[in-house]
């Protein structure tokens, strides 16, 4: 079966995590509860706000954002994998490919650009407080949120088009548990010299331009935060960006940590280590870290928690 005029092979082989049968189960069970609590997690926190008025406000309409993110950048993974070991199959077509990594992409990207525009959010709430709701109107907190996702979908689909245009021969097995564009860059007998070079160019620049308004911007706290005389106030400042700053510790941490500093394991290893940290941890941890450092957060979910167990225990 040919795939347009390139390609002869309609499906690829995922060897998933380990291809030791003995691992399997384990891997299924582990996997299988670190979805179900990072949709179970995420999805509380939507509901929760959705269900708050109190909670409307551009901080967590950016929070809302990035849990959709999270929820279905594990879901783009994690299900065909757990299907794999259940149905003892490695197999996935070409077209499921190609979608899985598009979407891959795009929940990684809206990540990245979601933690710089709620980096500045929070710089316009501490280092402009007086004049937040003004600068934070609807029209620019609607920009904030629908810009990032049109450019990681740009991004998406940038690399899908590079890639649709390589040949691949006979080599159809991915070291990997789903579909990564680096390792199906790897498998093309063509020449992926561009595709390579687009995959720098864009991975920096997707880095960059948010990590450079995260530090800007907390730059610009810190400075606001030390003129504040007041040792409580100085505590209340910092509180209200503790879990965004706990999550982007955790985000850039794995980057560098992975990416920057790899261990001596096998190159393999190392991006399968920063797939599952990147695609199932951090999505998984970031509802704990925001309901349990955010009193509104924490509020929201005992009032829609208590409101649930009310409505079961009514005659």
């Amino acid at each position: 079966m040919h795939q347009g005029n390139h390609t002869t092979i309609s499906e690829f082989i995922l060897l998933g995590l380990s291809t030791q049968a003995e691992h399997q189960k384990p891997i299924f069970v582990l996997f299988l509860g670190m979805y179900l609590v990072t949709m179970v997690g995420n999805g509380l926190i939507i509901l929760a706000i959705a269900l708050d008025s109190c909670l409307h406000t551009p901080m967590y309409l950016f929070l809302t954002n990035l849990s959709f993110a999270d929820i279905s950048s594990t879901s783009t993974s994690v299900p065909k994998m757990l299907l794999n070991i259940q149905t003892k199959s490695q197999s996935i077509s070409y077209e499921n490919c190609i979608t899985q990594m598009y979407f891959s992409i795009v929940f990684v990207v809206i990540d990245n650009f979601l933690l710089g525009v709620m980096a500045y959010d929070r710089f316009v709430a501490i280092c402009h407080p007086l004049n937040y709701m003004s600068i934070m109107h609807p029209r620019l907190c609607i920009s904030l949120t629908v810009v990032p996702w049109l450019l990681s979908n740009l991004v998406a689909l940038t690399h899908t088009l590079l890639l649709s245009g390589l040949v691949f021969c006979d080599r159809n097995t991915i070291p990997h548990f789903f579909c990564d564009l680096a390792p199906l860059i790897k498998l093309s007998c063509s020449d992926a010299t561009i595709n390579g070079f687009v995959l720098l160019i864009l991975g920096l620049s997707v880095i960059a331009f948010p990590f450079a308004l995260i530090l800007f911007s907390y730059i610009c706290i810190v400075r606001a935060v030390l003129r504040i005389s007041s040792t409580e106030g100085k505590w209340k400042a910092f509180s209200t960006c503790g879990s965004h700053l706990t999550v982007v510790s955790l985000f850039y941490g794995t980057i560098v940590g992975v990416y920057f500093f790899p261990s001596s394991t096998h190159p393999e290893d190392t991006d399968k280590i920063g797939a599952v940290l990147f695609t199932v941890v951090t999505p998984m941890m970031n509802p704990f870290i925001y309901s349990l450092r955010n009193k509104d957060i924490k509020g929201a979910l005992r009032k829609l928690i208590n409101k649930k167990m009310s409505l079961l225990l009514m005659p």
